[in-house]
């Protein structure tokens, strides 16, 4: 929650996808992002999470965890994490030695972000997975159990079976991450903290939240309930200035509707004469919680956000296709 002072009194952390712009490449992108990830880091930020998507254009953030690593070893103290690993893609086994391989490489740094979503298309999820069912119900079934297989791997345990190494008995902070309230009661019931999408998916974050708050049983992991949530944001000197730059997100959002994914694209000046009236109310309503505008406006509506709301922390998305502009909305957000 905030408090009413002058300063926004909740962590700050960072979500990025490594965006492509439609001048860049994705080498250029991660570079970019070891540069804001070096800023943030200065400007206070507490974390910041990598997102595992695939066979979208545009997209760079495919192999999470090496870029985890590439972006842990340019920095001294944020920590560095998942937002999330895609688990339905992979071996728990796997996962857990990856991040027991980082952990171990960047001690007391490094958080597992895991979804249950395949972060790509049907086809793609069918060449990425071990295994692939058309029955929503089998991902629901083996999701929990998967989850629970990591953290025995991770259990210091002599008498586990198969452990992961490295990885056994280090403290590797393991979250789950969602839209619905279905990772919201998991991670109730196993005492985990619980991240939730807000940037693009809005229409169940006050029911996830309640639903884990009320839920939540106390771990070893965990004694009280934590919830961070995602949202879009850009700050800019001027409201028109930051709702310019706003325009490239909602061309991203608009491309992904029309099922024609492409790259970042730079700022247009009308959104209407690209969308249709349907057009605007979708992307309106996935893009419902975006601050964009001055610091002093952004802080009155994220004011207004936290104080009727139990959120522990935010973590903030900005797709801003000049990486200056980026830069600079992070760091206006930083000094609110």
């Amino acid at each position: 929650m905030n408090s009413t002072d002058d300063r926004l009194s909740i962590p700050l952390s960072i979500l990025d996808l490594v965006m492509i712009n439609d001048n860049g490449t994705a080498g250029m992108s991660m570079i970019n992002s070891l540069d804001l990830a070096q800023k943030a880091e200065q400007w206070g930020y507490r974390r910041y999470w990598l997102a595992e998507h695939h066979n979208i254009p545009g997209i760079a953030s495919s192999a999470t965890s090496i870029l985890i690593a590439f972006i842990a070893g340019g920095t001294n103290s944020i920590r560095v994490g998942s937002g999330g690993v895609m688990l339905p893609n992979h071996s728990p086994l796997i996962v857990a030695e990856q991040f027991g391989t980082l952990e171990s490489l960047y001690p007391e740094r490094i958080d597992l972000g895991i979804g249950r979503a395949p972060g790509t298309d049907r086809m793609t999820s069918i060449a990425l997975r071990r295994k692939f069912s058309e029955n929503p119900n089998d991902l629901e079934e083996e999701f929990p159990n998967d989850v629970r297989d990591i953290i025995n791997y991770l259990e210091d345990d002599s008498s586990n079976n198969i452990v992961a190494i490295p990885g056994q008995g280090l403290s590797i902070p393991i979250w789950l991450l969602g839209s619905s309230t279905f990772s919201a009661n998991l991670a109730a019931k196993l005492g985990l903290p619980f991240a939730f999408a807000g940037h693009f998916a809005p229409d169940y974050l006050d029911l996830a939240i309640k639903s884990y708050r009320k839920n939540f049983r106390p771990s070893k992991y965990l004694k009280v309930p934590y919830v961070l949530v995602s949202v879009n944001m850009v700050v800019a000197d001027t409201d028109r200035e930051a709702q310019l730059l706003f325009t490239s997100v909602q061309t991203k959002a608009l491309d992904m509707i029309r099922r024609k994914p492409g790259l970042l694209k730079p700022p247009i000046k009308n959104m209407n004469k690209i969308w249709n009236e349907f057009e605007k109310y979708t992307i309106d309503q996935r893009l419902k919680y975006s601050f964009v505008g001055t610091p002093q406006k952004v802080k009155s509506l994220l004011n207004n956000f936290l104080q009727s709301r139990q959120i522990d922390e935010l973590m903030v998305v900005s797709h801003i296709y000049d990486h200056k502009a980026r830069l600079k909305s992070y760091q206006l957000l930083s000094s609110l």
